[in-house]
């Protein structure tokens, strides 16, 4: 049976926010825009749709100018991150490597653009443990429509998403697979869902749950 654990990126495998912020104001700063932003306005913003940020951020402005603002935004994010990498949480790498081990299938579904899971695969050297990538940016489709899509396209048989908000929550329902939650991140699901309090917990978790069956 081809089984797979499926990931969302922030909150879930690292925490980017302080470097997004940093590249966020340089790119601000110089498109002489007023606005700023926060490590925890950005925490805030984490697992919400490109466009979706882009109007809560530029709210005044009409769509097409602030798409462009936020893609000038999204491309020094790319490039910051790229150079200086994020917070990976704790024992994230032998994690990764143990799950390989037993044989899951390894994928990051995000709602990000284009070249932000790439920034934060180059930066920590994690390439070589992921076998399929997803996000917003590239399909234009929510995080339940890319989920189902990885699932469908690598003949998962077995697939369950960690991630940490009620997004991601909703998400795994609409895709029609289990969820665990990452209960070391941004967010708050339902009372009863599955949970880890660390990434290192995953495949202990995954291992009571193959016993179940």
């Amino acid at each position: 049976m081809k089984k797979g654990i499926l990931f969302d990126l922030d909150g879930t495998l690292w925490d980017s926010a302080e470097g997004v912020a940093a590249a966020w104001n340089e790119a601000l700063e110089e498109m002489g825009r007023p606005e700023r932003v926060t490590v925890q306005s950005v925490h805030g913003v984490m697992g919400k749709t490109m466009d979706v940020i882009a109007r809560e951020t530029f709210p005044a402005e009409p769509w097409d100018r602030a798409e462009k603002l936020m893609n000038f935004c999204l491309q020094r994010e790319n490039d910051y991150l790229r150079e200086h990498g994020g917070i990976l949480y704790q024992g994230l790498e032998e994690t990764l490597a143990l799950l390989r081990q037993k044989g899951y299938f390894l994928a990051i579904v995000s709602n990000c653009q284009e070249g932000y899971i790439e920034a934060f695969l180059a930066y920590h050297g994690l390439e070589k443990y992921f076998d399929d990538t997803e996000n917003f940016g590239h399909t234009g489709h929510g995080k339940g429509d890319n989920i189902r899509l990885v699932v469908n396209r690598n003949r998962l048989e077995q697939a369950a998403y960690l991630g940490d908000t009620q997004g991601d929550w909703e998400a795994a329902r609409e895709a029609g697979i289990p969820f665990i939650h990452a209960a070391y991140g941004f967010g708050t699901v339902p009372a009863g869902t599955p949970a880890i309090r660390s990434i290192q917990e995953l495949p202990a978790l995954l291992d009571r749950k193959e016993a179940e069956r």
